[in-house]
């Protein structure tokens, strides 16, 4: 078999937890900071130090159910009293990110949520900052840790469903956009928000695409909200891989035929990961792991254990490989900013090819018949 990135994953994809857990700071207090980076810390046994909102009323609302001590208005004030050791959770809007990573001390430890910025010029931009202050930086692009993902990975490293040639990643949901009021009034929505996730992923596999073509739209009676579906696809010029991203966030028909999975095939077999989060969000579906091996095709697909889902797991993992890069107990630190850049260059590449709207189409014209 070929020698592939995918057979060789960083050791930080294999969750473990962190030797000494350093205090957390998290800046900002949003939904998906209830939803999913609080249940996961308490999960894990993270110590929790501090939360940071400009209403400071929410985030003590948050520190009373979690019983976290420290409250604050700014980020200036928590790094006041913080412990030197402190690792910051930026849980803020793009915009943002700026601001608070120049309010933190030099060479602290970071994570700051996905998307890098809102286009490939504000990403490398905060890249710079990161550099010119010494941080420990990484983006939390947690499907990267989602534990059907971390089997899949596993899995194909192991050599389970031999060479992979085919990975597609197809939703259709009826996303509840009310849900991320944020997100309303945005330019860039679906491929930068979230189709983000998948293209992060496939990278984390197979690396960098040689190119990209992407058609990404609007719903027409939805004024109110940027392009909400999305087809891409990726070139990998040096071998025969076909990867696909297909998203429809306005499949709103019922559950029937509502989609949502990851999918790799390969020469001697395949894995399909349900991401029950997407159906029925944020309540959520079933999450699934199975394989089928061509050598035991009549077996039919099976199903692969594992333990948890998307939110809140995959957040241990995203929080944890800061944690243990910075301890020096793992030797990369695959989510780093200088990494994530490079999915923000795919993303931008996506919305360079919308806009060049393909390859025109050009039909002859029929010969005089006279």
């Amino acid at each position: 078999m070929t020698d592939h990135p995918e057979l060789h994953p960083a050791e930080a994809y294999t969750v473990r937890l962190p030797a000494r857990p350093r205090p957390i700071v998290i800046i900002g207090t949003g939904g998906i900071v209830k939803d999913a980076h609080l249940p996961a810390y308490r999960k894990a046994g993270y110590p929790v130090w501090g939360l940071v909102n400009r209403t400071v009323s929410r985030a003590q609302a948050l520190a009373d159910e979690y019983g976290i001590a420290h409250v604050f208005g700014t980020v200036a004030e928590a790094v006041a009293e913080a412990p030197a050791d402190a690792v910051y959770d930026i849980a803020l809007m793009p915009e943002q990110y700026l601001d608070a990573l120049e309010a933190l001390p030099d060479g602290a430890a970071v994570l700051i949520q996905k998307p890098l910025g809102h286009t490939l010029e504000q990403g490398i931009e905060l890249r710079d900052l990161c550099r010119r202050k010494g941080l420990i930086a990484a983006v939390n692009t947690q499907l990267r840790f989602a534990p059907y993902v971390e089997q899949a990975r596993r899995l194909i490293a192991e050599g389970a469903i031999g060479e992979v040639y085919d990975m597609e990643v197809r939703v259709s949901v009826d996303t509840p956009w009310h849900l991320f009021p944020h997100v309303f009034g945005l330019e860039r929505l679906e491929i930068n928000m979230h189709s983000v996730h998948y293209l992060d992923l496939v990278r984390s596999f197979f690396g960098d695409p040689d190119s990209v073509s992407a058609v990404t739209v609007r719903h027409p009676a939805k004024d109110d909200v940027a392009n909400t579906r999305s087809t891409i696809l990726l070139r990998y010029r040096d071998r025969p891989l076909r990867v696909t991203v297909s998203t429809n966030h306005d499949h709103a028909f019922g559950p029937a035929y509502e989609e949502s999975f990851i999918k790799w095939e390969g020469t001697e077999g395949a894995i399909r990961a349900q991401m029950g989060l997407l159906l029925d969000y944020p309540e959520g579906g079933p999450d699934a792991l199975e394989i089928v091996r061509l050598a035991d095709k009549a077996a039919g697909w099976q199903p692969m254990p594992f333990e948890g889902s998307w939110f809140p797991d995959a957040f241990i993992g995203s929080m944890g490989a800061v944690q243990r890069f910075a301890e020096g107990s793992v030797p990369t630190l695959p989510t780093s900013v200088d990494d994530v850049l490079h999915t923000m260059a795919v993303v931008e590449a996506a919305y360079a090819s919308q806009e060049r709207e393909g390859v025109a189409v050009t039909v002859p014209e029929e010969a005089d018949p006279r």
